[in-house]
């Protein structure tokens, strides 16, 4: 039998997935953030197939979304990216901490995953926290500063009257490089990495994962630590081959 839990950590709220018999004891985590635009209950069904093998899933909502939505425009929204992604990583701290508060964590069994703006936060993460042991990317970009200038770019295309100077601009790639793993790939430390994305996306450039991929992938000794999944007729929007395929991926390595 598998526990689903809604339970507020420090004010955020998040979904607490777990098998029911162990519910309370020590098991190895995995902490998935959602994408752009979603919440937390959409990733359910990855966290019933981990539940099932035994693990222990968080799912958090992101700031401006699920129960932490406020009343913004899509405009506004999508000027505030960033700063989700960076609230993402406090909300992640946060969360690694009640667990081992908690008692809830075994031994470093850590786990980070999500999906596009989730899977961007997950690669921002691994310059951060060195107790991240295992994570995953599902059509996310590790490259940020790229993908800032790619979203600036487009933003600006489509809205001539751009409300952010390019000073301000420069600001935010300057602190946004901080957190680019691309930059940074020497922190792997050879962690366990899962990559997924379509062929076919158009929302986050799919060159953006697999040329990273084939940047660092001769920063592993272990091949098997990294692992890149392509589905050549997909697009923004992850599959239940990718999921099952990540989930089994997990198992062996956390």
């Amino acid at each position: 039998m598998i526990v689903v839990n809604k339970e507020y950590w420090n004010h955020l709220p998040l979904l607490h997935i777990a098998p029911a018999p162990k519910k309370d004891q020590p098991l190895p985590v995995l902490t998935y953030m959602h994408g752009f635009t979603s919440a937390k209950e959409y990733n359910l069904p990855i966290a019933y197939l981990l539940a099932e093998k035994g693990y222990r899933v968080i799912l958090p909502d992101s700031l401006y979304h699920g129960e932490r939505e406020e009343d913004l425009s899509q405009g506004v929204l999508e000027m505030r990216f960033f700063d989700i992604i960076k609230q993402n990583l406090d909300d992640i701290e946060m969360i690694y901490q009640e667990l081992v508060a908690k008692g809830l964590l075994e031994g470093n069994r850590f786990g980070l995953a999500g999906t596009s703006m989730g899977g961007m936060t997950t690669a921002a993460a691994l310059t951060q926290f060195s107790w991240i042991k295992t994570a995953g990317v599902l059509m996310g970009s590790p490259k940020l500063t790229q993908y800032a200038e790619y979203r600036i770019a487009l933003m600006k295309e489509h809205k001539p009257d751009f409300p952010v100077s390019d000073e301000e601009v420069q600001n935010l790639l300057e602190e946004i490089k901080e957190i680019d793993l691309s930059l940074q790939a020497e922190k792997l430390f050879g962690r366990p990495l899962f990559f997924w994305h379509g062929k076919q996306d158009t929302v986050v450039p799919f060159d953006h994962s697999y040329s990273f991929y084939e940047e660092v992938i001769h920063l592993y000794k272990n091949p098997e630590n990294i692992a890149f999944l392509k589905q050549l007729d997909s697009g923004h929007k992850v599959s239940r081959f990718a999921t099952i395929e990540f989930v089994n991926w997990l198992e062996y390595q956390l």
